[in-house]
């Protein structure tokens, strides 16, 4: 009889098992990746320390840029969290109010933010009506122009935690070790925390929720002993750390600021009508979900539900954030999200790190081994850096900018993935001269099945898209190699395919061409630390 009753548990749990089997190999085709479905392309237009050209806001910059990044192939933007921050500078990942304001903190160089959402730039909130980034119709203008020029532009949704509250409040809480939240390191104590929101210069405008302690789970201050700490939130009611989030240091629910408890049920109304209303405020057509290891699954998969319900973003694009050098881990948790939403493929950009540090004696037929994009590939979003991986920042993970022209190789010209170029590698000091020219030819030539040439050398991989009728003159050859600058080319001998017999090729950073033999194949070089890019010379 028990064996009999597990079989038909069994049974019953089949339907779920195979929706969620099919959520998870298909997210990135149950979205809308922008206008150009063929080679979509996302770029993440700032940085921690961006600023505007003088006399004109950040969201005015970008909307000047627009025609220039639709042209390189651009079909999304990520943009900052748009939300007003605790002080007037902060970035919005120090969220204030999600009908917008936001707070920040200095903690090792890094900017930490809080969530003011209803606040895009609106209200005189904070010392400022503007956001660090420009006010609320700035921001409606750059959506309007970039959907003009077929870019979709994603909201940056720092949900997890407030900062900057207006007033303090007393209640009971109880210290928890740092390295495990599980264990309590003390009795439980009246503390002082701030943690009441009253949101006077928004009012009930857009909502009517005021924010007070029993909206959260914890805390790191207490403002009347004057202590720095994790103070578990508790009493009558309190359910502690919600046990849906991430197991590192016992229990990670707790990341910084105030943390929001999402299992509150007016938090949950609060934040499910937030989601609908800034799509549909803003234009915007989709979000990417900052910290998904500390914010309760089942919420999560609750707002993006919600925000799919609202008419005409019934495709809304999600990419979530899940830091952590494991592709099997990520899976895991897209399992127990069981929602359609890609995520960010960190595991990769590490392979792209310790490629960078260890220079010639990093095997790079071994890249892309362990990524996401390798598992999971309908899944993925590709980066090389973003925010946080610069130097001096939480997740220092630099890629050294003699490495990403391979690293850009790789995850824009390559069919696998859904590739995300980041500010700094395209604007300032640190830019990468062959990135506009990467972008280019995912655009126009990175088209058609790919036939890898990763075997023969560890300095040196090579792959070719052999092209496809819908996209005229496609096709590309692509060389990458990690050796000492300076030595001797590396060279292969590549088979285009037979349709492309006599045809010639040349190098898209230099003047070299070649001539394909009557079988379609060709001898093709490249510099010893570098890229080439070979294309039909039409």
């Amino acid at each position: 009889m028990s064996q009999m009753f597990q079989i038909l548990q069994w049974l019953a749990s089949l339907p779920r098992r195979m929706t969620s089997k099919t959520i998870k190999q298909t997210a990135l085709d149950q979205m809308d990746t922008g206008h150009n479905t063929d080679n979509h392309l996302m770029l993440q237009f700032f940085e921690w320390e961006s600023l505007p050209p003088p006399g004109i806001s950040w969201w005015k910059h970008f909307e000047n840029e627009v025609p220039r990044l639709a042209s390189l192939g651009c079909t999304q933007v990520w943009l900052p969290p748009p939300n007003k921050a605790m002080v007037k500078e902060g970035r919005g990942y120090d969220a204030y109010d999600l009908y917008v304001k936001v707070y920040f903190a200095m903690f090792e160089k890094n900017w930490l933010t809080f969530f003011r959402a209803w606040d895009l730039g609106e209200f005189d909130q904070k010392g400022n009506v503007a956001t660090r980034w420009g006010t609320k119709e700035e921001f409606l203008s750059c959506i309007r122009t970039a959907k003009s020029h077929g870019i979709h532009i994603l909201i940056d949704a720092v949900l997890n935690h407030k900062l900057g509250a207006d007033r303090k409040e007393r209640f009971m809480a109880v210290e928890c070790d740092p390295d495990n939240r599980l264990k309590e390191i003390g009795p439980a104590k009246q503390i002082e925390g701030w943690t009441a929101f009253d949101f006077h210069g928004r009012g009930d405008k857009y909502s009517t929720m005021k924010w007070n302690h029993s909206h959260f789970t914890g805390l790191d201050w207490d403002a009347s002993a004057r202590k720095k700490g994790i103070f578990k939130i508790v009493g009558r009611g309190r359910k502690g750390w919600s046990k849906k989030v991430d197991t590192e240091l016992g229990n990670y629910d707790y990341l910084l600021g105030i943390d929001i408890d999402f299992r509150h049920p007016d938090v949950r109304k609060d934040f499910l009508a937030w989601g609908p209303w800034v799509l549909q405020e803003t234009g915007a057509a989709g979000f990417r979900l900052d910290a998904c290891k500390h914010i309760d699954r089942d919420f999560l998969r609750e707002f993006v539900k919600t925000g799919r319900s609202t008419p005409g973003f019934e495709r809304a694009f999600v990419v979530a954030e899940f830091w952590i050098d494991s592709a099997p881990t990520i899976e895991r948790y897209m399992g127990l999200l069981d929602a359609p939403v890609s995520m960010f493929d960190v595991p990769l950009h590490y392979n792209f790190h310790r490629a960078y540090k260890q220079g010639r004696s990093y095997d790079l037929r071994t890249i892309l081994e362990g990524g996401l994009v390798s598992s999971r590939p309908r899944d993925a979003v590709t980066f090389v850096d973003n925010h946080d991986t610069a130097i001096g920042c939480s997740l220092e993970s630099w890629v050294g900018k003699e490495f990403k022209p391979i690293a850009y190789a790789l995850i824009l010209l390559r069919p696998e993935g859904h590739p995300c170029v980041y500010h700094a590698d395209m604007y300032g000091p640190e830019a990468i001269p062959e990135l506009p020219t990467l972008m280019k030819v995912r655009q126009q030539q990175a088209y058609g099945a790919c036939t890898d040439y990763f075997k023969d050398n560890h300095n040196c991989v090579a792959f070719v898209r052999h092209g496809e009728e819908a996209h005229t003159g496609s096709g590309c050859v692509v060389l990458c190699a990690n050796a000492k600058p300076g030595e001797r080319d590396f060279t292969k001998d590549i088979s285009v395919g037979q349709e492309h017999a006599g045809t010639v090729w040349k190098n898209v950073f230099g003047e070299a061409t070649i001539t394909l033999d009557d079988a379609g194949k060709g001898n093709f070089s490249c510099p010893s630390r570098g890229v080439s890019v070979w294309i039909r010379n039409i």
